[in-house]
């Protein structure tokens, strides 16, 4: 049965061909023969009860001089689709939230959206991986300066970081007797008015900020570890970290245990773990990436266990 599937993302037009999840769920679609419709944040809207889309459609090639063309603009009910992914990175501002309410009036409708919307509100990235502690490294979560100097001068050595940012981007680490703490909580809280996280700094990050993919709960059997560069503390591919994958250990696979089932019940079907060493630091929900360097290297078919999950989700619903 042919299918038509949307996907929000941030202008296709700057995709980095190489390193692009996006591309390959869509190609994966493609593959099954379903029709591909795309839209940004902006092509969506209300009007009365029916959430709508200026959308056009896509047609994507594993080619990087030519990976994708556009057709016409149609305006069309967002509850026409048959799935969505919502693939619009971070940051996680109010632009995004409005935009899961238009998506769950489709939801609502009969639309398999990923990952489902209530869950992407629910799920902050830094927040939602406190809910296994039994996971989790020692942490703060506080906007007190005062609270978070406490920790730091128990702990020494601590990474700061904002609940909403992506890629590495405004995170800290502090070490002792670092002069710079008050102005780096001073800039992180915005003076005590913005909640922020500590966390002990883990020296496992110089072996890699692994990622962990999680299918419908389910974790692909390897992950990507993220290395740092030299003298870095992160190990973020946009912060220039180099991508090495590796067989999930043990304690990634318990990991990986904990969390799946919540996932499953949050309808939370794409997901990635970012776990350093052996403790699991957050919980990407928004638009995972790392799926091309690990096909490339180990695990092909990994979009088309996306594309199967979607299909059964359909099953469910009688559509």
């Amino acid at each position: 049965m042919s299918r038509d599937i949307g996907v929000v993302m941030d202008p296709i037009h700057a995709c980095n061909y190489k390193k692009d999840t996006s591309l390959a769920l869509l190609w994966a679609a493609r593959d099954r023969g379903w029709r591909l419709w795309y839209m940004e944040q902006h092509n969506l809207y209300l009007d009365g009860d029916a959430a709508r889309g200026k959308m056009r459609p896509l047609e994507v090639r594993e080619d990087p001089d030519d990976f994708h063309s556009l057709g016409d603009v149609e305006d069309k009910d967002l509850a026409d689709l048959d799935a969505i992914l919502m693939r619009k990175d971070p940051p996680f501002d109010m632009e995004f939230v409005y935009t899961t309410h238009l998506l769950e009036n489709a939801e609502r409708r009969g639309t398999v959206i990923v990952n489902r919307c209530s869950s992407l509100r629910d799920c902050n990235e830094k927040l939602y991986a406190t809910q296994f502690p039994q996971c989790c490294p020692t942490l703060l979560v506080s906007r007190d300066p005062n609270e978070l100097r406490a920790f730091h001068q128990h702990h020494g050595d601590v990474i700061f970081k904002p609940l909403d940012g992506m890629g590495g981007s405004s995170i800290f680490r502090v070490q002792p007797e670092d002069p710079n703490l008050s102005v780096i909580l001073e800039t992180l809280t915005g003076n005590g008015q913005q909640t922020i996280m500590a966390q002990v700094y883990l020296p496992e990050i110089s072996a890699g900020d692994k990622r962990i993919l999680m299918i419908n709960g389910e974790a692909v059997p390897y992950a990507l570890a993220r290395v740092p560069l030299a003298g870095e503390s992160r190990g973020n591919l946009a912060a220039g970290g180099s991508g090495r994958v590796q067989p999930l250990s043990d304690r990634d696979r318990w990991i990986a245990e904990q969390v799946g089932p919540d996932l499953r019940r949050r309808g939370l079907l794409f997901v990635g773990l970012d776990v350093i060493g052996d403790f699991l630091t957050e919980i990407n929900v928004t638009s995972p990436t790392c799926l091309r360097e690990i096909e490339a290297a180990t695990s092909p078919g990994i979009a088309s266990q996306l594309m199967d999950c979607i299909a059964a989700e359909w099953s469910k619903l009688g559509r």
